[in-house]
């Protein structure tokens, strides 16, 4: 990515509000997720010299960092802990334990209870929560238990019904006793009906009771009774902090705009599975009667999308009205564009401005999901929380970070012009594919596809490939069956490979560039295909293109661009190779045969010397090594005969 993010100066900025923040390397690898009462002060004292040993490691490792606001830190906690659990930075890994937090379970029984829960279980009970304080929520429980006398005992009804006498929950005052029927179901339903209004926040009739009489209590000096009361109250306002970071089991996404002169941004919330799990925001260009959706400095999706309005709605006297039918026009150019290419599509997004056309929209999102979604401007209630939510930080994004995400932008369609110019081609380079090769003595042989859309990459669309019909080091068949490989699922019009490239990098020189063209001509198709070459000691120097290597000026940002691609091409692919060897450690393509183990392994190596003389042996060759007998013997040639079709076939 390119390095224009200044932590000095971004620690400007940063807002003394309540909220998460997640610091990133410098290949926009999570480090890790922290939460703070105040911002500005938690994430600045990272990057000071007292810092403990531990913060200064982090500090030195981290490129840039984000944040999301939040109204509470009680939401920020509950963010942070959703955060961790979908990311798994190693620095919280180390550092924190996955703990999880409590809720509280209404039971789905003839004579219902309101319990204390460790977790969120799959029955039919309803769960409120998650809370932060297990002490605080415990004295929640006491305090409904107190206001109504439900029962806590675990009797199944009507089995037990008049079976024993009323237990000591009764004599002290904690149940009616419905078990013995001194209180009728009727009246034990409308209380649970009452203690579960109280649950989801509807508390400000109990609210003004209770104060009114600590008040009572206080003014017949009965401060005893006050002072129960007011710890009453305190507990009472845990319950009517709104957890908004987690909003039951849907998948949503939360959408809301800003504006600031001739730009805007629209921030995403993604929630899954009921927790807000991450966010993107892009930049939007709306000066000159179009909207120009571009990529930012976190997110990616690219295309035009053309309104009505003209530049008097950026005038000083725009009213309301056209403000509105801006946005409207903004945020439907805006899902047009980005879930045309998204790989998943929620049941519902929760908007912050209806977009016009609003109904055809949501019956084209349902066909693209193959499903009902639904658009909704939520009024009130958690969703509309969440919204506001986003449009706080839209504004705060907006405002903090608008110059430095469009000065990436800028530098980016400068590095592709660069390009462009370079390779003398009269297309734009928005779509970039680059493949590159990774194995150790031809084990593990494994093939990486990265993605770089208007200059940004799009990780969304990265891909893996372990080989099939490569063995040994052979690095042109391995990029030939990658980019067959490829290129047969776009024409099965296969959704992950729905989208070609307006050209082709290959790590390499000519022997790449002419397998990448040769499974090009075999699949009837016709991309451009350029090569990213070395110089003696593996670094970037240039590109091949059409026979002719180019160079681009080493200071320039197409050079810069094309540097960064080629690094995270290698790094992809080698990524994906070290995971391979760290799930099977030392290995050999012979343990992918039935029947051969470490013993014979090493007996087969032993004797024939190398993989290459296995594979050209015969049966009986073969059964004439130590541990070997014919059925095994059998296996090893039909093995290496399949995989040699295989090989043929591609």
């Amino acid at each position: 990515m390119i390095n224009t993010f200044d932590i000095t100066t971004e620690l400007k900025k940063l807002p003394h509000r309540p909220g998460v923040y997640i610091m990133k390397d410098e290949n926009d690898v999570v480090l890790y997720v922290g939460k703070a009462n105040n911002l500005y002060n938690r994430v600045r004292s990272y990057f000071q010299e007292s810092a403990h040993t531990k913060a200064r490691r982090l500090a030195k490792k981290t490129n840039h960092f984000e944040y999301v606001v939040t109204d509470t830190e009680n939401e920020a906690f509950i963010l942070e802990n959703n955060l961790i659990k979908f990311h798994h930075p190693k620095f919280n890994i180390r550092l924190k334990d996955d703990k999880a937090y409590p809720y509280i379970k209404i039971t789905e029984e003839r004579l219902p209870r309101i319990l204390y829960s460790n977790q969120r279980g799959k029955d039919k009970a309803k769960y409120y929560g998650p809370f932060v304080s297990r002490s605080r929520v415990k004295e929640l429980l006491e305090l409904i238990h107190k206001l109504w006398p439900l029962r806590k005992c675990s009797k199944r009804f009507p089995r037990d019904f008049d079976k024993e006498r009323p237990c000591l929950n009764h004599h002290i005052g904690q149940c009616r006793a419905p078990c013995v029927r001194l209180l009728d179901e009727e009246t034990y339903a409308q209380h649970m009906v009452e203690a579960e209004q109280f649950i989801q926040g509807k508390t400000e009739g109990i609210s003004k009771r209770l104060t009114a009489d600590m008040q009572a209590a206080s003014m017949a000096m009965e401060f005893e009774k006050a002072a129960e009361l007011r710890d009453t109250i305190n507990t009472l306002n845990l319950l009517m902090e709104k957890q908004k970071v987690e909003t039951g089991k849907d998948d949503r996404d939360v959408l809301a705009i800003a504006r600031q002169e001739q730009e805007a941004l629209v921030q995403i919330f993604f929630i899954r599975d009921g927790k807000l799990t991450g966010r993107e925001h892009f930049l939007l260009n709306v000066t000159t009667g179009e909207i120009e959706i571009e990529i930012d400095a976190e997110a990616e999706v690219t295309g035009q999308a053309h309104n009505d309005e003209t530049n008097e709605t950026n005038e000083a006297t725009e009213t309301a009205e056209n403000v509105e039918s801006v946005e409207s026009e903004i945020m439907a150019a805006f899902i047009k564009q980005f879930y045309s290419e998204a790989a998943f599509i929620p049941k519902e997004l929760a908007l912050s401005v209806s977009p016009i056309e609003k109904n055809s929209i949501a019956l084209w999102l349902s066909g693209l999901a193959g499903r009902q979604v639904s658009i909704t401007i939520p009024q009130k209630g958690k969703k509309r929380d969440m919204v506001k939510l986003a449009q706080t930080n839209a504004e705060l994004t907006i405002s903090h970070f608008g110059a430095h995400i469009k000065r990436d932008l800028e530098r980016n369609q400068l590095a592709l012009k660069e390009i462009e110019q370079a390779l003398g081609i009269d297309f734009a380079l928005t779509r970039i594919e680059a493949y590159d090769i990774s194995n150790i003595q031809g084990y593990e042989s494994v093939g990486s596809m990265i993605v770089f859309e208007n200059g940004k990459a799009k990780n969304s669309d990265y891909r893996k490939f372990r080989l099939k019909a490569v063995f040994g080091p052979d690095d042109y068949a391995g990029m030939e069956e990658i980019l067959t490989r490829r290129l047969a699922r776009y024409k099965e019009s296969d959704s992950a490979f729905a989208k070609l490239p307006n050209i082709i990098f290959v790590d390499g020189g000519k022997g790449q560039i002419t397998v990448a063209k040769k499974a090009l001509e075999k699949a009837n198709l016709f991309v451009p295909v350029c090569g990213m070459v070395k110089d003696e000691r593996h670094r970037t120097r240039g590109l091949l293109y059409n026979g002719v290597e180019v160079t681009l000026p080493r200071s320039g940002e197409g050079f810069k661009l094309v540097t960064r691609i080629q690094d995270e091409v290698h790094r992809f692919a080698l990524e994906y190779h070290k995971k391979l060897r760290s799930d099977s450690q030392v290995r050999s393509v012979l343990d992918d045969i039935q029947g051969i183990g470490a013993t014979r392994r090493k007996e087969l190596l032993k004797h024939f010397k190398s993989i290459d003389a296995i594979r050209l042996a015969d049966v009986e060759s073969l059964t004439l090594a130590p541990s070997m007998n014919k059925k095994t013997a059998q296996a090893v040639y039909d093995y290496f005969q399949e995989s040699h079709h295989l090989q043929e076939e591609n």
